[in-house]
């Protein structure tokens, strides 16, 4: 599965367009992943928890936009676009959605 920013891909032709496909990832931080991230956001530094969380969502949406992509019959998804929201109490959860255009190339 060829998986793209872009309207098109250079050098192929798109000879049929499937449909919109989408993925969805609500991912909660727990509190211990919280507390570090805090105290590193206080001196300074990198959260590698939050980076992780944040990788294994985009990661797991990405997913399953390209399993419904491979459900319709398409080979390639183009147009992707990524958005990362926080949602829940106190924006406790962190939500990604992904969507783009599932085509056969």
């Amino acid at each position: 599965m060829i998986l793209s920013t872009t309207p098109t891909i250079e050098g192929q032709t798109i000879r049929e367009y499937k449909g919109v496909v989408t993925g969805e990832t609500i991912i909660g931080a727990n509190f211990v992943k919280d507390f570090f991230a805090g105290i590193r956001d206080i001196v300074g530094g990198r959260s590698g928890a939050y980076e992780r969380v944040l990788r294994e969502a985009k990661d797991t949406s990405m997913k399953e936009m390209e399993d419904r992509a491979r459900e319709m019959g398409a080979n390639a998804i183009v147009g992707i676009d990524i958005d990362y929201e926080t949602i829940g109490q106190g924006n406790s959860m962190l939500m990604v959605a992904t969507s783009g255009t599932a085509v056969v190339i």
